[in-house]
């Protein structure tokens, strides 16, 4: 495929978010034509159920747990951080590419993905295991802003489900370069990719350029940019930017669940 062929030629995309996640999605973008500027918009923090989650990573260690489940990249992270082990009778469910990548490069197995898409609606449908009436024992580890859609899954269908807040997401100032490149249009696209985020663009950016392209992927994302007044007029069909913003959308959620911000 020429240059001039790829969908996101001309873009220069804001990625807000680093580490695996932000490689991954970089990686993605360049291969459509962007030319992506990698600028953590979020960062993480220690979560505020600090002993519920050290207890429940020694219970991990003994073996109390037959899953457990993560949906973000920052999970590896945060076991990492504790020197956490997973014995090797403790399966492991993950979402999203990122998830996987960040496990496995920490030294962790991942016993399922779900194949259908990245999503955990699918990891649900396709999770043979948990509709065989054996009541599991899982162990659910997400971020504070995380909405627990993959607990609920579980907990609905009987399984004995302990969740810890893992940690916790925080705004982070863009640097004084980021927002003159994006005051002057020099970054014309920003990947908007959480509520999270998207309140932060809304905080740090108040006065973006009429052709910047604000592009949402995931409900949450796109229902904090309409609630924050964030420009999104090129989600209408008849607009000329349109057919971009799908692709840039369609590229990340190639590679990310819904900026892994589902549980």
């Amino acid at each position: 495929m020429s240059a001039e062929a790829k969908p996101l030629s001309g873009l220069r995309v804001l990625v807000p978010r680093g580490g695996t996640w932000g490689d991954l999605v970089s990686k993605a973008l360049r291969r459509q034509g962007a030319h992506t500027v990698i600028a953590p918009l979020v960062d993480f923090a220690h979560t505020s159920e600090e002993e519920k989650l050290v207890e429940a990573l020694k219970q991990l260690e003994a073996g109390h747990f037959d899953w457990m489940t993560a949906t973000s990249s920052t999970v590896a992270d945060v076991l990492t951080h504790h020197n956490a082990v997973i014995p090797p009778e403790t399966r492991v469910a993950v979402v999203g590419e990122a998830t996987a990548v960040a496990f496995r490069d920490a030294g962790y197995h991942v016993t399922r993905t779900p194949e259908r898409e990245n999503s955990t609606h699918a990891l649900l449908e396709e999770w043979e295991e948990i509709d065989r009436g054996e009541r599991l024992r899982v162990l659910t580890l997400r971020s504070d802003v995380a909405v627990p859609v993959l607990t609920q899954g579980l907990i609905g269908r009987g399984h004995d489900v302990t969740q810890v807040l893992a940690f916790r997401t925080v705004g982070v100032p863009a640097s004084v370069h980021i927002r003159e490149d994006i005051d002057s249009g020099r970054i014309n696209a920003l990947l908007v990719a959480s509520a999270k985020i998207a309140e932060q663009v809304a905080e740090q950016f108040p006065r973006l350029p009429a052709d910047t392209l604000v592009a949402c992927v995931g409900d949450n994302a796109v229902e904090a940019a309409a609630v924050l007044g964030l420009p999104v007029e090129a989600d209408e069909p008849s607009h000329p930017l349109h057919p971009q913003k799908r692709a840039l959308i369609e590229t990340v959620e190639s590679v990310i669940d819904q900026s892994d911000m589902l549980d």
